[in-house]
């Protein structure tokens, strides 16, 4: 009995259960790799929920791996679990991993020299061919992922072509549609794949003969849908086969009319298909018929049930020799292998997830494999739901108008039922109100859904996942599909582990976690982590296995043999901060080591200057995280010395681009010794390099205009030696280009230098009336400068700058026709109206303020907290400056005094 399939739908899951209730059979073939035998007891233990996956991956190459996907609704897994729920023998009969994962292996090698020729190769681009033929390993089977070595391409490697077992990407041979060839087509969009798979389109067939072929392989389920008169192959399945229902009727019915199809779509592939058939399913199917021979001498040829894709079934169906097929898997190339069972997750069956055998909505086909009654009402029950935890006003009655729309819409498209397609139309207009933003998050959420299976803890693990496990346990960190935020307070013990943890597994190369900017402050005892388990990481974390069996003893490894490794001074130092961060205490010997010979080997001052900062914040870390720093303060104060050295000449003689690089590293350097400013007295050392750099007119402008501002900023130079400066900068003898570098130095980025402009109109009267003299001709090669340097300041700050420069420097706001003042501005600094803020000051700084004193400020601003020449309306001028210098005179246009605030913010 064969019962050809699509692999994950939900139709055909029924449709084998019915099968297999009728015919009882004695044992049970299904389409998966035959080493899993050993696990499949597994899927009986009350811990296994599906979605779950077999991964199957290389003993010695952990990356090299394939998955073979089975969720609720995927028929493998309902005969499996009909078999050990009636005690009948179940067996896996695909071809071995071993051989799959070696057969890719040696493929890879030989396309090394085709890379980049998607004609040959049949991968479009390698990547989606890839990505494409794994997925197919997944849903026929297998989805390859060659991640780790990956040998090429993006890797997951024997997933390509894994036609094998998911080759037929589509389902029925291997995936979602019947025989849609492994997974190549719709899931990332395909490419020129050869109709067998293996990528090899080089000879033979061309033209519109090879696509036609191509196009059959590759979508068996869209050649179906387009000969029956749609042009929507899940439409066409969602009629024929979801919408069936199965009541009396005969249990083989869609079996029968499935491989009828089926056997007239190969007929028409092996005649177009004469010498360029597909080695790999020639191999595959020559391996299960020879199982399937084995299994009915065993049971009978009455008790045996065989549960494949579609695709598979003519050729089982074939009589062939034995010794032919043995032939065909005479010198198969073999590599040690180990399965277990892992998680997977709807997204990952989603054929947009690049899953080859994908299907488009695993959310929905689980809800119809879990509703056979009424699926339409609780479908739309439950996006209402949805939506209501969403705050959207969502009643009963909106629930009952959409299934009439629902089922009003299917009646006038002529479908038997509403289907995904009428009930999307009927949630966007009546649940959502014609919007497409809540629709997509039904679709995120509901159609294709985050749900995470679970594997029972005696499932075989690799030491290092059985330790990770149990770490997430103690640490409360259950793995999760959706999305989510985690904030730690590293102050708490469990929260300090659970940083540990994550910088530890991100070492490793297993992104569970990433980093994210805390929302609740900026302390360093505060972090925030967006977390998402992936089915792949199972297999990062074999990979990882290599290191350690623990997550602490791989970690450290892992960072001493990248110490030895790192390329470069900044790796090196990003590693050392990484190790504190991970409390690797073991392994920053080994790493400071490197450190240090690299710091001492390494004479360029870029270099040195990219290396600093990740020590500084390991410093800083350290201090929170009670890690013992000495080491590297020493090796940072050597790595500061030397740039405080080498900078000055290194900024000498340098182009445009060269110049802009070195300003980023002044900055880095600048910021890095404000977080060492208590190890070995820096700080002075680089004020007076800041120095030199600012007075030395062979350093190009937009460094010397940095350092100007950074000193004017450490309060190292007062104003009106800064404008002094600038004016130098700015003199007409001073070429324009390196006078607008050195604006865009002091004052440009997100530094705050358009705020510095705002408050000190001398240094902005020095830029007008430079750009006032520039000559016309030199006005356009300054002007792309001016732009970037002007256009990085608030609109707010912008907006002000034009209304200083179009006043004029120097003019008052009272002339006629100057535009109201922004407060701020007054020419000197009214003392008695700072004065009577301070009582409130002290007040608010809990300094116990003596009462006589705020008697006295009451008295001193009339009683009602403000000065005596501020009881009644302030004016300001139109300059934005009081006209009142020593406080602010009473005026009439109900404005506040410039003077106050001025004082108030002094």
């Amino acid at each position: 009995m064969l019962l050809g399939v699509r692999h994950h739908g939900p139709g055909s899951a029924r449709a084998v259960r019915a099968a297999l209730e009728a015919a009882r059979p004695r044992t049970v073939l299904i389409e998966g790799p035959p080493e899993a035998d050993a696990l499949i007891p597994l899927a009986a233990d009350e811990d296994m929920r599906p979605p779950v996956a077999l991964l199957a991956h290389a003993v010695d190459e952990p990356g090299r791996s394939s998955f073979w996907p089975m969720a609720e609704f995927s028929p493998e897994w309902v005969a499996l679990r009909w078999a050990l729920e009636h005690g009948v023998p179940a067996r896996f009969i695909d071809l071995p991993a071993t051989h799959t994962l070696a057969w890719e292996k040696h493929r890879e090698r030989e396309e090394t020299g085709k890379a980049g020729k998607p004609g040959e190769t049949g991968r479009a681009g390698e990547t989606e061919g890839t990505e494409e033929t794994e997925g197919t390993r997944e849903g026929a089977g297998a989805e390859e992922n060659c991640s780790g070595g990956r040998p090429g391409a993006t890797g997951e490697g024997p997933g390509r072509g894994r036609r094998e077992g998911g080759e037929e990407g589509s389902g029925a041979g291997g995936g979602p549609d019947v025989g849609r060839e492994p997974g190549r087509a719709r899931a990332s969009g395909g490419g020129p794949e050869d109709a067998d798979g293996s990528g090899g389109g080089e000879g033979g067939g061309s033209g519109a003969a090879d696509e036609d072929r191509d196009g059959l392989r590759r979508d068996p389920l869209g050649t179906l849908a387009e000969v029956a008169g749609y042009d929507d192959p899940e439409r066409w399945w969602e009629d024929v086969v979801e919408h069936r229902a199965t009541g009396t009727k005969d249990p083989f019915a869609p079996f029968a009319a499935l491989e009828e199809a089926m056997g007239a779509l190969r007929e028409a592939y092996d005649r177009d298909a004469a010498g360029h058939e597909d080695g790999r399913d020639l191999v595959r199917e020559a391996y299960m018929r020879i199982q399937l021979r084995s299994a009915q001498r065993e049971f009978g040829a009455d008790g045996v049930a065989v549960v494949c894709g579609a695709w598979h079934v003519p050729a089982l169906r074939r009589k062939v020799a034995l010794a032919a097929d043995r032939a065909l898997l005479k010198g198969l190339p073999k590599v040690r292998t180990d399965l277990t069972w892992v998680p997977w997750t709807h997204r990952r069956l989603a054929r947009a997830g690049g899953y080859g055998a994908g299907i488009d909505a695993p959310g929905w086909y689980a809800h119809l494999f879990a509703s056979p009654d009424r699926p339409v009402e609780r479908w739309l029950t439950r996006v209402a739901v949805l939506l209501r935890e969403e705050d959207r006003i969502v009643s009963s009655a909106h629930v009952i108008e959409a299934v009439r729309l629902a089922e009003t819409l299917a009646a006038l498209r002529g479908r038997p039922l509403p289907g995904l397609s009428e009930t999307t139309d009927a949630v966007r207009a009546v649940l959502c109100e014609g919007s497409d933003v809540p629709l997509a998050l039904v679709r995120d959420r509901l159609v294709v859904g985050d749900v995470l299976g679970e594997v029972p803890a005696g499932a075989p693990a690799v030491p290092l996942q059985r330790d990770l496990d149990r770490l997430q346990r103690r640490l409360r960190l259950k793995p999760e599909a959706a999305e989510r935020e985690l904030a730690l307070d590293l102050r708490r013990e469990n929260d300090a582990e659970r940083s540990r943890l994550l910088h530890r597994l991100r070492l490793l190369g297993v992104e569970w976690g990433e980093p994210a900017a805390s929302r609740g402050g900026t302390g360093t005892f505060r972090e925030t982590w967006r977390l998402r388990w992936e089915p792949e990481l199972a297999v990062r974390v074999a990979e990882a296995g290599v290191w350690g069996t623990t997550v602490l003893a791989a970690a450290t490894a892992k960072a001493e043999a990248d110490a030895v490794a790192a390329g470069g001074l900044a790796r090196v130092t990003a590693l050392a901060e990484r190790c504190l961060l991970a409390a690797l205490p073991d392994a920053l010997p080994t790493v400071m080591s490197v450190l240090a010979d690299r710091a001492a080997l390494d004479t360029d001052v870029g270099h040195l200057a990219q290396a600093l900062p990740a020590l500084a914040r390991s410093l800083r870390y350290g201090d929170v995280r009670g890690t013992d720093t000495g080491a590297l303060a020493e090796v940072a104060a050597g790595l500061a010395e030397r740039i405080f050295v080498g900078l000055p000449p290194a900024c000498v003689s340098l182009d445009a681009d060269a110049a802009e690089r070195m300003r980023r590293h002044v900055d880095a350097v600048h910021g890095a010794v404000g977080m060492l400013d208590e190890h070995a007295g820096l700080p002075p050392r680089w004020r007076a390099v800041l120095r030199v750099l600012s007075r030395r007119d062979s350093v190009p402008g937009v460094v010397r205009g940095r350092a100007v501002r950074l000193l004017l900023d450490e309060g190292e130079l007062n104003p009106g030696a800064a404008a002094r400066l600038m004016g130098l900068a700015l003199s007409p003898g001073t070429p324009p280009g390196d006078a607008a570098a050195w604006i865009e130095g002091f004052v440009g980025g997100g530094s705050g230098g358009g705020l510095l402009l705002v408050h000190d109109e001398r240094l902005l009267a020095l830029v007008d009336g430079w750009l006032t003299t520039v000559p016309a001709e030199a006005f356009t090669d300054v002007l792309p400068l001016l732009r970037r340097t002007f256009s990085a300041y608030e609109p707010g700050v912008r907006r002000t700058l034009g209304d200083r420069v179009r006043r004029g420097p120097g003019k008052r706001g009272s002339e006629p026709g100057a535009h109201t003042g922004t407060p701020g501005f007054a020419t000197g600094l009214d003392e008695r109206r700072a004065d009577a803020v301070l009582p409130v000051v002290r007040l608010l700084l809990g300094t116990n303020p003596d009462a006589a004193d705020v008697g006295r400020g009451d008295e001193r601003t009339g009683g009602d907290g403000r000065g005596d020449d501020t009881a009644g309306h302030v004016g300001t001028g139109d300059d934005g400056m009081s006209d009142d210098t020593a406080g602010g005179g009473a005026g009439t246009d109900g404005g506040t005094g410039d003077g106050a605030l001025a004082g108030v913010g002094a």
